[in-house]
């Protein structure tokens, strides 16, 4: 669905646009021909990325930035009425996102804050957009940025894992409703891997060698949605595709085998999730 969206053009419409991941997407769109619309928070970060897209836009392509706070509804929606002006819509991307330290019985604002961004700002830009996207009866894709933290659910920052779990479940559903209801949008979970984005460049300075640049991230994810993908897991230099089904096929296991919660960190299976995921990697 994705190259029938671009060879329609019109709109990509990408929220967190202003670094990351989310801006390397941004360029890759415009590059494809499309008008670009970031979202991001007021200031200059929002600015340098327009005018950095505005570079990479074709001949007459719109690239415009509308500040946006995806923790407000009103806002949103705001940025709906704005782009449905300027034209159609070929592709929604809800990625902005923010990490904060959490834990089960401590940092409740952590929690509220993290599922307000991570997942509500998710939702509330599918339910902005999606139902005038069906309306405009044009090819078009939704794309919902999720994290293998929401699937394998590692310990550490159990708020974070809930939203992007949250994440996957509603891009789930999402892509179920829109194939009964007969729309031509597709749906795709993105989930990249270790990416050296500005949010792991806080905590450490230089790029890790198992880390992916944004840039071989999004490039992949555009790769794998254009094959038409739901599940995009992204590898890095670490941990490759055969790797990642290991790890989901493990986590699984832990409710079909009612194994402890988490049994991949539980010192009792440790030896036998390092055989599991050994087996599988020629």
């Amino acid at each position: 669905m994705y190259e029938k969206a671009v060879s329609e053009g019109g709109l990509a419409v990408v929220t967190g646009a202003a670094s990351g991941v989310g801006l390397v997407a941004a360029t890759r769109f415009a590059e494809a021909g499309l008008g670009v619309v970031l979202a991001d928070l007021p200031g200059e970060k929002l600015a340098a990325a327009t005018q950095a897209v505005r570079q990479a836009a074709k001949s007459g392509a719109p690239v415009i930035a509308i500040p946006t706070d995806v923790t407000d509804m009103a806002q949103v929606e705001a940025l709906s009425d704005k782009v449905f002006e300027t034209g159609s819509v070929a592709v929604l991307m809800n990625n902005a996102g923010i990490g904060v330290p959490s834990s089960c019985w401590d940092n409740f604002n952590s929690w509220t804050r993290l599922m307000d961004v991570n997942f509500f700002g998710v939702l509330r830009g599918v339910q902005a957009f999606t139902q005038r996207m069906i309306d405009a009866g044009r090819p078009a894709v939704i794309v919902n940025t999720g994290s293998k933290q929401g699937i394998t659910t590692p310990p550490g920052n159990p708020a974070y894992n809930t939203s992007k779990a949250a994440v996957k479940v509603l891009s789930e559903q999402l892509a179920h409703e829109l194939r009964q209801a007969g729309a031509r949008i597709s749906v795709h979970l993105f989930v990249p891997g270790f990416t050296y984005t500005g949010m792991i460049a806080k905590h450490i300075p230089e790029k890790p060698a198992a880390a992916w640049t944004s840039e071989q991230t999004v490039d992949y994810f555009i790769e794998r949605m254009t094959a038409g993908d739901f599940y995009i897991l992204c590898p890095d230099n670490d941990v490759d595709n055969t790797r990642d089904k290991r790890r989901a096929e493990w986590a699984i296991g832990d409710i079909i085998e009612n194994r402890p919660a988490l049994s991949r960190w539980h010192a009792d299976y440790a030896q036998a999730f390092a055989d599991f995921e050994k087996s599988g990697i020629v």
